[in-house]
């Protein structure tokens, strides 16, 4: 076998670029040249900034948003609230086992001037009266009416402080 000789590479190489060359493409070449003569590339100045008012921030006389009081509040401070929290050592009752949303006033029972409702839990029936608890927020019956069982609930809002809130059973159609 014989071997190629770099020289006959080398001359091959410059015969194949030198077809390259050629006027095959003159007219794509002249169209682009044509259309291009008028068209100048335009680059838009870039805008002028303007400075920002130098405003100074003098925050002396309010609460720092980042201090440690205000992401953990005191101890001491904690279930404040106006003295208000609930009691969390007294007994039970039954109906303080379901949320509010799932008893029902079906009735009402009154004996002189005692007036009983009559609260209807997973299709047992309870008599309740003023001073007795509902639901699972702490909610103490304040009144009982012709056509509602009014409630005072106990619920902690954002900062961790107890906070009432007023609720109420309203009395259910018959169910058919």
């Amino acid at each position: 076998m014989s071997r190629i000789s770099p020289f006959f590479c080398l001359f091959v190489s410059i015969l194949l670029l030198s077809a390259c060359g050629s006027d095959e493409h003159q007219d794509i070449k002249g169209w682009m040249k044509e259309a291009s003569k008028d068209v100048k590339g335009h680059v838009l100045p870039l805008p002028e900034i303007s400075p920002f008012p130098i405003v100074s921030y003098d925050a002396t006389d309010m609460l720092n948003p980042f201090s440690p009081s205000k992401i953990e509040p005191d101890k001491k401070a904690e279930g404040s609230g106006g003295g208000v929290k609930p009691d969390l050592n007294r007994f039970r009752e039954p109906l303080e086992a379901y949320p509010l949303e799932s008893l029902r006033m079906v009735g009402l029972l009154k004996s002189g001037k005692m007036t009983n409702a009559i609260i209807r839990a997973d299709n047992k029936a309870y008599l309740v009266k003023i001073g007795n608890y509902l639901g699972q927020n702490f909610g103490m019956v304040v009144d009982i009416t012709e056509s509602e069982v009014q409630l005072k609930e106990l619920v902690q809002d954002s900062s961790g402080d107890w906070v009432e809130r007023p609720s109420s059973l309203q009395l259910q159609e018959r169910e058919k």
